[in-house]
């Protein structure tokens, strides 16, 4: 028998043990699943078939790592669209992300039908101002269709040298699919973005990194001593928000919640099993919330909507929300890799799975573009010749060009302008029956 099929058979034998030690593990009884010990062998002898004549037989020289990689990244994604293997190189981009910093288009993505979906841009990127949408379908990257990649191959082509330009064609609803030339960057991620709106504290929240409790903690306090007691409350905007951290949402939770809990997660093992409880304090300290979300409010974001509208700690106001309610563990394999591995679904204290269902606003306000019409025929007292004058208006601020004088016609957000004018009527409606 020569070297080289003594190797093979080596090999033969190697990947077969690997592949059974993964399906074995964590069962102390080495029980399957069906009972039926043999099907395991028969089918791990058909991976280990198929593998020896892919490695010997393929057009092109496919190296054992890569091959070994590529069955792991199969088995995983084939789970659900969050499950993955990360190797060395993207098991780091992932440890950068979570810390707010990294090189990039800036956008979430997910798999579905055989193509890369945008789950929401992240604000201040090249991709956000490229004009690219949650919802957005990506179809090809340079020119090459994405169809049948993987996920991570997609991201892989889509991420690159710093100020170098990609192409990549959208596909948005009916509209003809289109280029859009993006010129990637390094995306640095300020989770939490605040300013002052009328007398209302606006805080967004981009996504939840390992910097998003203390931003907001930050922001909350600065924007009280800005407004004073005239605060009417907070506008909390997780709109486009595709999540992050399951500890952060917790925390922001728990910022606004005295008492009760946050979320559960409920997984086959009793480590995907938690409860998460709120602890005494609001920095809000009472004050009304708006909580805004559109489709692109994803992950951790609904766990934030979910459990303040339980506790009906907040008003949720926008569209429905993208509804991804499973969690994923990353899991590291060897030293260098890991993978991605849902692991348990969380639920609103209610109890309620928001997986593919999302959460239902409380007030639904889609997004628009208003007008100011014109007004041709109105006419009032004041428009009289020689009309009687308010006895309590002496500089006559009634007049028509005074009132258009005061209309905000530079807002152009309508859902957060709802907003503004909901936290407004409650505290209209608060200070009359006080």
């Amino acid at each position: 028998m020569s070297d080289l099929n003594i190797i093979n058979k080596f090999k033969f034998k190697l990947v077969t043990l690997l592949l059974l030690s993964t399906f074995l593990l964590n069962n102390n009884n080495f029980a399957l699943a069906d009972n039926d010990e043999n099907n395991v062998y028969k089918q791990l002898n058909m991976f280990g078939e198929v593998y020896e004549r892919v490695r010997r037989e393929y057009v092109e020289e496919v190296t054992d790592k890569e091959l070994i990689e590529a069955a792991i990244q199969g088995m995983l994604q084939s789970l659900d669209p969050h499950s993955s293997f990360m190797n060395e190189e993207s098991f780091e981009d992932m440890q950068v992300q979570t810390k707010g910093e990294f090189g990039g288009l800036g956008i979430e993505v997910s798999m579905e039908e055989g193509y890369v979906k945008v789950v929401s841009p992240i604000d201040d990127t090249p991709a956000y101002r490229a004009g690219i949408q949650a919802g957005d379908f990506i179809i090809e990257i340079n020119g090459e269709s994405v169809y049948g990649m993987s996920l991570g191959d997609a991201v892989d082509k889509m991420r690159g040298e710093i100020n170098t330009e990609i192409i990549i064609k959208i596909s948005r609803g009916e509209t003809e699919p289109f280029d859009v030339k993006i010129i990637r960057d390094k995306i640095k991620i300020q989770s939490v973005k605040a300013r002052r709106e009328g007398n209302a504290a606006y805080l967004r929240i981009t996504s939840f990194n390992e910097k998003t409790e203390a931003g907001l903690l930050k922001h909350m306090k600065k924007l009280k001593e800005e407004i004073g007691k005239n605060i009417t409350g907070v506008i909390l905007d997780l709109r486009n928000n595709p999540g992050g951290l399951l500890d952060q949402a917790i925390k922001v939770s728990d910022a606004f919640l005295h008492r009760g809990e946050i979320v559960s997660t409920r997984g086959r093992i009793k480590r995907g099993q938690q409860r998460f409880s709120a602890t005494k304090g609001d920095i809000a300290e009472g004050l009304p919330i708006v909580i805004l979300i559109n489709s692109g409010s994803a992950s951790a974001s609904e766990i934030v909507a979910g459990a303040l509208q339980d506790h009906k700690r907040a008003i949720i106001m926008g569209v429905k929300s993208f509804g991804k309610g499973s969690v994923q563990t990353i899991i590291p394999v060897q030293r260098s890799s890991a993978m991605r591995l849902t692991t348990a679904r969380y639920y609103t204290p209610s109890g309620n799975s928001i997986q593919a269902a999302g959460i239902i606003p409380d007030i639904e306000v889609k997004q628009a573009k208003v007008e100011e019409l014109e007004q041709f025929l109105n006419r009032r007292e004041s428009d009289l010749k020689g009309h009687l004058a308010n006895p309590n208006d002496i500089n006559n601020e009634y007049s028509e060009d005074n009132t258009k004088n005061n209309i905000e016609n530079n807002r152009i957000d309508y859902q957060l302008n709802r907003a503004i004018d909901l936290l407004e009527g409650i505290t209209i409606y608060q200070n009359k029956n006080a």
